[in-house]
């Protein structure tokens, strides 16, 4: 009996020093957001994966329900023309493309039912919010590169996006 008692106090002891290791752990991380301003930080060692995330304050809400992406069907070519002369022309090299900063999920709005930021046809000042990308639960803000007449928004709500991939265009 006394034997089991002795087992039994020897195997805690190793798994109180486990989580007191886990506590440190932790503790070391969120050390390392506030000296890094990182919002978020996720490792994973030897089968625990120990994430340590700071709370901010957001205005646009990630939608519940996923959005389909819009799909884009080529038109037939005319009868006789030359399957170059028929592409479209490369957006993105337009001169008053807004590229993506990288890579996540657009918005057009705030949050799912806002009035969205700017509309085709609006007038744009440099530094004016055009959209919001959500990469890695963060709410990143995409502002105008320049001021202009947003003439065409190449993103439909919630649709995720690839790094340079045009957004906007502003002329």
């Amino acid at each position: 009996m006394a034997r089991q008692a002795q087992d039994k106090s020897s195997t805690s002891q190793p798994a109180a020093s486990k989580l007191d290791d886990e506590r440190a752990l932790i503790r070391d991380l969120a050390t390392l957001l506030d000296q890094t301003n990182l919002t978020e930080i996720e490792i994973e060692r030897a089968g625990l994966r120990v994430r340590v995330a700071r709370n901010i304050s957001t205005a646009a809400i990630v939608p519940t329900a996923p959005m389909a992406a819009p799909v884009m069907v080529a038109a037939p070519a005319a009868p006789g023309a030359a399957a170059a002369g028929a592409a479209a022309p490369d957006i993105s090299k337009h001169p008053g493309a807004v590229p993506s900063p990288m890579v996540g999920t657009a918005y057009v709005a705030p949050e799912p039912g806002a009035k969205p930021f700017v509309e085709v046809g609006a007038k744009v000042k440099v530094g004016q919010t055009l959209l919001i990308i959500e990469a890695m639960k963060t709410m990143n803000q995409i502002p105008a590169p320049r001021a202009g007449t947003v003439t065409q928004i190449l993103i439909e709500d919630g649709q995720p996006v690839e790094f340079g991939e045009p957004l906007v265009i502003i002329e």
